[in-house]
């Protein structure tokens, strides 16, 4: 049984797509379904039902660009259909997505996140178009960031870096990401350590939970 976590991607055998393309559930997203099998692009990690036997299929999806109406299709999938297991763009490998005056603003975030030893990743908009080459961003698109922390501290110095980001940058949004798969998004993890907030949504990859601040989850207890 595979280990998937929130916002992996998957990379499908010839023989998924070729029943997912005859599968009748499937014709009204058959043109977006055929572009992804013909390029092999990746389809994104959904989130998976609780307490399921281990043949339970897998819930997966992608969104379909600009161009095919951003539809977005959800997919069953056999864990023996999955090649193998991908991830999102590298924040500096999306540069090409943003316009020229925000590169440099870019890079300068990048090169702070490097420092604090946070490999971040790019979701959304602007990783699948840095992955497919498809038109996905549109003026005002967030950039959605994936930010591995491991502490309060890491976490706190992301926050700090996210909240200073140069002008003209792209709304940042996205979630730190702990060591168990626990996600929590950046702007409510700084509103819940600055107690401007008395609990914290916390995702993981079969459901949310509200965490309050006296009664945390262990991987979230106070430093």
């Amino acid at each position: 049984m595979l280990s998937l976590q929130r916002h992996q991607l998957l990379r499908l055998r010839d023989s998924a797509w070729q029943r997912l393309l005859a599968d009748t559930a499937h014709l009204a997203a058959r043109p977006a379904l055929t572009l992804w099998a013909h390029h092999g692009h990746p389809v994104v990690v959904s989130r998976q039902a609780p307490g399921l036997p281990a043949d339970t299929p897998l819930a997966a999806g992608l969104p379909a660009p600009l161009s095919l109406g951003r539809a977005r299709i959800a997919l069953a999938l056999r864990a023996d259909e999955v090649l193998f297991v991908d991830a999102f763009p590298l924040a500096a490998e999306v540069l090409p997505t943003l316009g020229a005056p925000q590169r440099a603003g870019w890079q300068a975030l990048c090169a702070q996140l490097d420092a604090l030893e946070v490999p971040a990743r790019v979701y959304g908009s602007h990783g699948w178009q840095q992955l497919t080459g498809l038109g996905y961003v549109r003026p005002g698109s967030d950039l959605d960031l994936l930010l591995p922390v491991s502490t309060h501290q890491q976490a706190d110095a992301v926050v700090r870096v996210l909240a200073a980001a140069p002008a003209g940058l792209p709304r940042l949004d996205g979630e730190l990401l702990w060591p168990d798969g626990a996600a929590v998004a950046w702007r409510e993890w700084a509103a819940w350590r600055a107690g401007q907030v008395g609990a914290l949504l916390v995702r993981r990859i079969d459901g949310v939970d509200l965490v309050e601040a006296w009664s945390c989850d262990p991987c979230l207890q106070s430093a």
